[in-house]
């Protein structure tokens, strides 16, 4: 690919990040999420099963017999699962109705114990989870903009808000659960996706310094070309593991592993894409990371 071509891939890249964060938004807003148990509150209770049992044969019985969909993770022990499903209107039935509704199955089933989330403690994860997310962002932006001439900061946060927008944007267009597990994908994303922009916004600037007379779209092709080899190799080991977690993992893991899988894509994408070309647009220059000759008279 030439230099004409690379500069053509990555404005058009660009244009398509832009229309899939508006797009994104319109879900966000519209739509809005599925929110989990983790965030509206609900029961949870912990049963022991004498027999080895699956969650594909608990889950049926349970979501039929409750009338909504009810999540089952299996514990530490053998035997014993933790369910989670919405506040019923008759609490003092909930755990003998487990119990009638899991006779079925072979076995003793035996309810252990069952506590309520309250809204009001998954108001609290919600604004506590929103606040974690902003605090990142904003640490983040202080050391890009420490680290970075502000038009080459500016295209690494975009591309970060790029990525966190989308996945959000996934969730909301499939109406996912979005539990805290999903919240710890959204963040671990912000740091994958910073390390990758990080690393060609670094390569970036040093061709600046040692290419003063380069013309910025031909700089910045030599800079995704140095380090392009690099990211597809930690994206790709990335995804094989994220790809693992997701067939392997059950459902409890399922949208943690489609989060990071997506964000992951995401970063890798907009890292080259925006991140680059935005500084461009900008108006990013050699002389912008030129060192200033001191004058010899105070």
């Amino acid at each position: 690919m030439n230099k004409h071509n690379a500069s053509q891939w990555r404005y058009g890249s660009s244009v398509i990040s832009i229309l899939l964060v508006c797009i994104s938004l319109f879900f966000i807003a519209t739509k809005g999420f599925n929110w989990g148990l983790d965030f509206t509150g609900g029961v949870v209770s912990e049963i022991q099963l004498s027999q080895p049992i699956s969650s594909s044969e608990i889950s049926p019985l349970l979501e039929a017999g409750l009338g909504q969909k009810v999540s089952v993770v299996a514990s530490d022990e053998p035997g014993r699962w933790v369910i989670r499903y919405a506040v019923p209107e008759d609490m003092n039935a909930s755990a003998a109705s487990i119990e009638t509704l899991l006779a079925p199955l072979s076995g003793e089933v035996q309810v252990l114990n069952t506590s309520i989330v309250g809204p009001q403690v998954g108001q609290e994860l919600a604004e506590q989870g929103g606040l974690a997310l902003l605090v990142s962002m904003m640490c983040i932006m202080v050391y890009l903009s420490i680290r970075f001439e502000w038009r080459l900061a500016l295209g690494s946060l975009v591309a970060l808000v790029h990525d966190v927008v989308f996945v959000l944007g996934f969730f909301a267009l499939s109406q996912m659960e979005f539990n805290l597990t999903v919240l710890a994908a959204v963040l671990a994303i912000l740091g994958y996706s910073l390390n990758d922009s990080i690393i060609i916004a670094d390569r970036i600037r040093e061709l600046l310094r040692l290419q003063p007379d380069s013309a910025l779209a031909d700089v910045n092709n030599q800079a995704i070309k140095a380090t392009f080899t690099r990211t597809m190799i930690t994206s790709g080991t990335t995804l094989m593991t994220v790809s693992a977690l997701w067939l392997l993992g059950g459902a409890p893991l399922a949208g943690f592993a489609i989060a990071m899988f997506i964000g992951i894509l995401a970063g890798t994408w907009s890292s080259i894409s925006v991140g680059t070309s935005l500084p461009e647009v900008l108006g990013l220059r050699a002389e912008h990371y030129q060192e200033v000759a001191l004058p010899d008279s105070p």
